[in-house]
């Protein structure tokens, strides 16, 4: 059994995480850090736990384990690792931001690869430090990575995406208080989002030359993300889903849906459902994956397994009902 710890404890992706890992066959859970709740049954805190793990938190981090996942705030990995020597020989899982763009420095000799399995499955298999992607990104890149990888996007892209309130994180704000956030949507950091730059730059790495057109939305919902892109196509229907069937053949849980989707097909599951459709000279492509899942934890459950050299669906082959 590989050993596994997780820092910053207390949060929506940890909670994912843990719920993951404690019924994963082939791994234990050995720390859970959390500053604020030392002591605490984990249990006590995600409270979906209740009678399946005894695990407590502890605001000791230096164990060492054979995988070390930072489920921590923007910024905060990096001054994490600034601070914590972790060992060359254990596999690092960072879920923030703080590693996924090349131009970031590496940190404790180690370069992180970015962990969009879809796209980057050889080197994560290969890797010992990765690089989690973005929810938002997660959701565009699997969009678009087939136009790009064939050289079909070289006009203008425009999305929009809405996301649940546990995209915000944890801790309450102005814009995830259920009072504000309930029967009630709006636009947030038009053009401007932080995920935009790693999108970009996977699509740069399949030799595409992006213009995007990012526009996030606030949903009144707690889980998932259902974006819609669209672009210039001049190939047919029956292209673009020969093109997008070819491109997500091996895929775990990339699927290609012959119906429009929607997101109770895929709220508490790690898939993303992938719908196509033309209007004259447009392909629009619909994706649909719950943010703490394909977009948060569960991915970062497969980039565990391609790490330890287990098959990438192991422990994720759950699926809820759209009920």
């Amino acid at each position: 059994m590989k050993r596994i710890g997780i820092i910053g404890g207390s949060g929506y992706t940890a909670g994912e995480l843990i719920r993951i890992l404690i019924n994963h066959p082939h791994v234990e859970i050995d720390l859970v850090y959390s500053r604020t709740n030392p002591g605490k049954l984990v249990s006590s805190v995600h409270t979906d736990l209740t009678g399946q793990t005894e695990l407590e938190f502890t605001d000791d981090p230096d164990k060492e384990v054979d995988v070390l996942f930072l489920c921590l705030g923007h910024g905060k990995s990096r001054a994490f690792l600034e601070e914590h020597s972790v060992s060359s020989n254990t596999i690092l899982i960072d879920m923030s931001r703080d590693f996924r763009l090349k131009e970031e420095p590496g940190i404790q000799d180690r370069t992180f690869v970015y962990g969009l399995t879809d796209l980057n499955k050889e080197a994560i298999t290969a890797s010992k430090s990765i690089a989690n992607p973005g929810c938002f990104a997660t959701a565009i890149q699997l969009a678009l990575l087939p136009l790009a990888k064939s050289g079909l996007l070289d006009n203008d892209i425009h999305v929009h995406a809405i996301t649940g309130s546990t995209g915000a994180g944890v801790m309450p704000s102005p814009t995830t208080h259920f009072s504000w956030r309930n029967n009630n949507v709006s636009w947030y950091k038009p053009f401007v989002h932080q995920h935009e730059t790693e999108i970009i730059q996977s699509l740069e790495q399949c030799g595409a030359k992006p213009t995007l057109r990012f526009l996030p939305i606030r949903g009144d919902f707690p889980r998932g993300i259902y974006a819609t892109s669209y672009t210039r196509f001049s190939g047919s229907l029956e292209e673009a889903q020969t093109l997008y069937t070819d491109y997500y053949r091996n895929s775990c849980f990339t699927k290609l849906a012959s119906e429009p989707v929607h997101l109770k097909q895929v709220v508490n599951t790690n898939y993303c459902h992938v719908h196509l459709h033309t209007h004259e000279d447009q392909l629009l492509v619909t994706t649909a994956l719950d943010n703490l899942m394909k977009g948060a934890s569960g991915q970062a459950v497969e980039n565990m397994n391609l790490a330890l050299g287990l098959p990438q669906d192991t422990g994720l082959r759950i699926k809820a009902s759209v009920y």
